[in-house]
């Protein structure tokens, strides 16, 4: 469907778009938060809603494409922070949902336990192993089916106190190679796709921690997933959205009423400006930092018409 045949299906219709009056516009697009709780919390879908005032309220393709957009605000090697523009909180939710159960990554599925001295039971060990973070670029692995032999396209293996496990003991007496349990033609350090992705892992997780005449042998095998089969394949250890908050000023706040609002915000929202005439007033600093305590607004009617606290 092209970009104007949303368009023309509207004309056709009989419902031409026009804009809503501000105090609707207002309640369609933002929460109101009252003093004793939100108000307008629920969204209005209802193509049909404000016929009557000649606006189209239907979700159209060629309007999300042109209005949604990711604005990174903040990232690191642990954590990321953005904004979704122009999305319904049913969406913002779906990708939370995406992240969580439907982007692959890998993870420690099988481990081999040749001996385990240490206080942790085998079970317990192996449920461990599967959920350190491993940093690796999951694209550069194939998912390992059920008929599939474990190799240097589809698994890592990690080691401890040992080299490749045998299958059977009873292969080193014979004349051709020990039958293992993976089949590796090289190592994954050699292939040029890992040369700027090198396979790591987090520092400083305790697995278990030994005793005097302890140890633990062993071998785990890292395969590719994704979190609705298991938790230790979701990529991120939570994730979560909320609605931005919006602190608009109605009046200004000046005098001792300014030190009093920012002294009542603990998020610190609100900022002291000086005034030429050797007067201040409150402006907002950082809305973002609201937590929408509503302290700000508790104290009679007059700090509640003052400003509006929304979220969007």
């Amino acid at each position: 469907m092209s970009d104007s045949e949303p368009e023309a299906m509207a004309e056709a219709d009989g419902v031409p778009s026009t804009k809503l009056p501000p105090h609707l516009e207002l309640r369609r697009t933002r929460v109101l938060c009252k003093v004793d709780a939100p108000d307008n919390t629920d969204t209005i879908q209802y193509s049909g809603a404000y016929a009557s005032l000649g606006h189209e309220n239907s979700l159209r393709f060629a309007d999300f494409c042109k209005d949604f957009r990711v604005d990174i605000t903040r990232i690191s090697d642990d954590d990321m922070e953005f904004d979704v523009v122009s999305v319904d909180p049913s969406i913002a939710n779906a990708f939370r949902r995406i992240l969580l159960a439907e982007l692959p990554i890998m993870a420690i599925e099988n481990v081999l336990i040749a001996n385990n001295t240490s206080v942790v039971q085998d079970e317990v060990l192996a449920h461990r192993l599967g959920l350190i973070p491993i940093k690796v670029d999951p694209r550069l692995f194939d998912y390992l089916s059920e008929n599939d032999t474990p190799n240097e396209k589809n698994t890592i293996v990690f080691k401890l106190h040992g080299s490749e496990f045998l299958k059977t003991y009873e292969s080193l007496t014979s004349t051709s190679k020990p039958e293992t349990y993976t089949s590796f033609t090289c190592s994954q350090d050699s292939m040029p796709e890992f040369a700027g992705n090198p396979i790591r892992v987090y520092p400083d997780i305790i697995i278990s921690k030994l005793g005097f005449g302890q140890e633990i042998e062993l071998e785990a095998h890292a395969v590719k997933g994704v979190g609705k089969t298991h938790a230790k394949w979701s990529p991120v250890a939570t994730c979560w959205y909320r609605m931005l908050p919006e602190v608009e000023l109605m009046e200004e706040i000046e005098g001792e009423k300014a030190d009093v609002l920012k002294q009542k915000c603990a998020a610190k929202v609100f900022e002291i400006e000086d005034l030429a005439d050797g007067k201040k007033r409150a402006t907002v600093a950082r809305p973002r930092a609201c937590t929408l305590c509503r302290e700000c607004i508790r104290d009679g009617e007059d700090w509640e018409k003052a400003y509006i606290l929304t979220l969007s």
